[in-house]
């Protein structure tokens, strides 16, 4: 049985059908519809820990990114997502060092000959993840497991602009579930947030790198002042909105006490 790498806390989200869903328990792989999202986005739930794998693109057709690839190896269902949509890869995004974020990178950003960025606190964890897994984690569910890193990694830190795929991308450190967590806006229109912010709740900040203070202070000053027109798609469980955390998350409301 493996441990939960995640704690969702289900508090404040009664009456979410206000909210249209891109994630559901039905719905594995679906392109964002409405709410003026003028972008295409796939998502494939990967089957540990259900970690929401994104590729987001411009167009149907064009250069895409890939965000979070999770474990098992889901590389197969995420290549022929790409080949359904016309696509080209050229970044792997990785929200934080987390193996259910991050064990299929190689086989992606690799295989595509593409760079992964994750930010500089994180990094080490590519090649030691029991810095944000603990020794334990590892030693008894991937013992004797090789890590290694992509060929091509790059740093990322805080309010880092770049432009890819026609998209206009910025990268926020957030830590508090991992020392090196970041979220991503995009085009100013969607965020990505990794574990920093579920639908009615947060990521868990017990595990190693993890911080509850941090992760207060990424709230109050990271997630808060964020515009209530974001979509946020999540590392776990449906996309939602600022605007609706912002009035029903028990953790962003008790920002306002």
């Amino acid at each position: 049985m493996w441990p939960s790498l995640i704690r969702v806390v289900n508090a404040g989200i009664d009456g979410r059908s206000k909210v249209p869903c891109l994630t559901t328990a039905s719905k594995i792989e679906r392109g964002f519809e409405g709410d003026g999202v003028a972008m295409l986005i796939r998502v494939h739930p990967a089957p540990m820990y259900a970690t929401n794998c994104w590729v987001i693109a411009a167009e149907k057709g064009s250069e895409c990114i890939i965000v979070d690839p999770g474990m098992p190896d889901i590389s197969a269902e995420i290549e022929m997502i790409i080949e359904e949509e016309g696509l080209k890869p050229v970044a792997v995004l990785l929200t934080h060092g987390h193996l259910d974020h991050t064990f299929s990178v190689i086989p992606l950003a690799d295989g595509y000959g593409i760079p992964a960025y994750i930010h500089s606190e994180d990094r080490r964890a590519l090649l030691h993840p029991e810095i944000v897994h603990g020794k334990e984690f590892i030693e008894n569910y991937l013992q004797g497991t090789t890590w290694s890193e992509p060929q091509q990694v790059l740093e990322l830190r805080n309010n880092e602009k770049f432009e890819a795929v026609g998209l206009d991308i910025t990268a926020i450190h957030a830590p508090g579930h991992t020392a090196g967590s970041l979220i991503f806006t995009i085009n100013d229109e969607v965020l990505l947030s990794g574990d920093v912010l579920f639908a009615g709740s947060i990521g868990r900040t017990d595990l190693p790198s993890g911080s509850q203070d941090a992760m207060k202070k990424t709230l109050a000053t990271k997630i808060a002042p964020l515009g209530d027109h974001l979509r946020v798609l999540p590392g776990h469980g449906p996309d939602t909105t600022i605007e609706y955390e912002r009035r029903t998350n028990p953790y962003l409301k008790e920002l306002r006490t």
